[in-house]
């Protein structure tokens, strides 16, 4: 009798110890504009991933366009008055077919959306509306993915236009970020204020400029893994 409760304590240990060494997969998504599609993920962000979390442990899914405001995800965006411009989230639903579609059959253990955007609604001077919008987007994809856990990293605005000349929303559609950055635990920004300097890919001189340099993506795709380590490690 007792060599058999051993056998089964033993047994019920190795189930145990097999479960938690196989816990599931990390989920990144990365969406948002110009600044987004210039960060190629296997340049750094999925190389620092890897290396932290394994490379059968990581699902990496992007969907970014260029010069698009944040209406063009978000499903219930409204101007703050009048009729304006509509919402128009198609955007929204090529990523989640994205998603959908590297998720099946998967058991995702965390899932984390990175955000780098905004440019656009800071030219059009909607950045009164940005933070709402922002926080909707981040509760629409939480519903629809179906947790409650969503993590959040949000790439703020660099220092192209601090004076608000050429984008009147600029350094407003910056704070907003980094209010809604550190409103939650799950929440997380990067700077990118020195990644707009250098060469850029066409190998042109930048200084301040729109987009970032080559060096400056890869620097980005190595803060924004970082960010993510942080936030789901904090979190365990």
């Amino acid at each position: 009798m007792k060599s058999r409760y051993t056998l089964i304590v033993c047994l019920v240990t190795i189930f145990l110890i097999s479960c938690n060494s196989n816990p599931g997969k990390h989920l990144f998504i990365l969406s948002g504009q110009s600044n987004m599609v210039g960060l190629l993920p296997e340049e750094s962000f999925t190389p620092a991933l890897e290396a932290h979390f394994g490379r059968d442990k990581v699902i990496i899914v992007k969907d970014a366009h260029g010069g698009q405001p944040i209406r063009r995800w978000y499903k219930d965006w409204k101007p703050l008055q009048g009729n304006g411009p509509k919402a128009q989230p198609d955007l929204y639903d090529s990523l989640w077919i994205k998603i959908h579609t590297s998720i099946q059959k998967e058991n995702i253990t965390t899932a984390t959306f990175i955000w780098m955007q905004g440019e656009r609604d800071a030219r059009e001077e909607l950045g009164d509306v940005y933070e709402k919008s922002l926080v909707g987007l981040y509760d629409q994809l939480s519903a629809d993915l179906e947790r409650n856990d969503l993590n959040f990293i949000i790439g703020r605005l660099s220092d192209f236009d601090m004076q608000n000349e050429k984008y009147p929303h600029w350094t407003l559609i910056r704070d907003i970020q980094v209010k809604v950055a550190e409103s939650d635990s799950r929440f997380g920004w990067i700077d990118t204020d020195d990644l707009n300097d250098g060469y850029n890919r066409k190998g042109e001189k930048i200084k301040n400029d729109l987009h970032m340099s080559e060096e400056g993506y890869i620097k980005m795709g190595k803060r924004f893994a970082k960010k993510s380590i942080q936030v789901i490690e904090n979190l365990k």
